[in-house]
């Protein structure tokens, strides 16, 4: 019998993790509910009492890190009620720090390996709850004058993509060196977020939490 890997009442969990690290090492093609089965230590049958296949593993898998993100940028948000800008920053800084943080669960998340998104309304409702709150910073930022004014969804867009692609770069090793030895992530954020703010920040002031 193989041993059990999970704590008792959370397998769900416990496939979902497995799942994630099959995916980061074998990519959609090399995973199975069976593959995830005997990395979570459980018989092959017990991922079926939460998944009908590995579709809906990999949607419960994005769902995850959609959750995740939004616990992570809505705290960031509650921090700071009165300064719009403070939570603009620490909005992006939350985000940057889940892909760096669990690199494999964010490509994941992003990498379009769900077929047929509609089909998983838990995974539907998690990604417009995400993009409303950026929405909802980015028009409070607006009315503030700290970013230009304009369409907030297509503003909030170019945000996100910015951020982004941010996190990507630094995640593929693509950022140099003669950078990365003189500057932290954080003042490196704060220092691309200035190309879209009306308001400068200073990063000294913007570089801790």
């Amino acid at each position: 019998m193989p041993t059990k890997k999970y704590h008792h009442g959370d397998l769900k969990n416990a496939l979902i993790q497995a799942g994630v690290k099959i995916l980061s090492k074998d990519g959609v093609g090399g995973l199975s509910l069976r593959k995830v089965a005997k990395e979570a230590g459980v018989s092959h049958a017990a991922p079926y009492a939460h998944f009908a296949d590995k579709q809906a593993l990999i949607a419960a898998i994005s769902t995850e890190g959609h959750k995740k993100i939004y616990e992570k940028i809505s705290r960031a948000m509650e921090k700071h009620p009165a300064d719009p800008l403070r939570q603009f920053v620490e909005t992006a800084w939350a985000y940057v720090e889940f892909g760096l943080e669990e690199p494999d669960h964010f490509r994941i998340t992003f990498s379009g390996a769900v077929e047929q998104e509609r089909d998983y309304p838990a995974l539907v409702e998690m990604t417009r709850k995400n993009f409303g709150l950026v929405r909802q910073l980015v028009a409070r930022c607006q009315e503030a004058g700290i970013l230009e004014p304009g369409e907030a969804d297509l503003v909030a867009v170019g945000v996100w993509g910015l951020v982004h692609g941010f996190v990507s770069l630094i995640q593929q090793g693509q950022v140099s060196h003669s950078v990365l030895d003189h500057y932290t992530r954080r003042e490196m954020l704060i220092f691309i977020l200035n190309q879209i703010t009306r308001v400068r920040m200073d990063p000294r002031e913007f570089a801790n939490l």
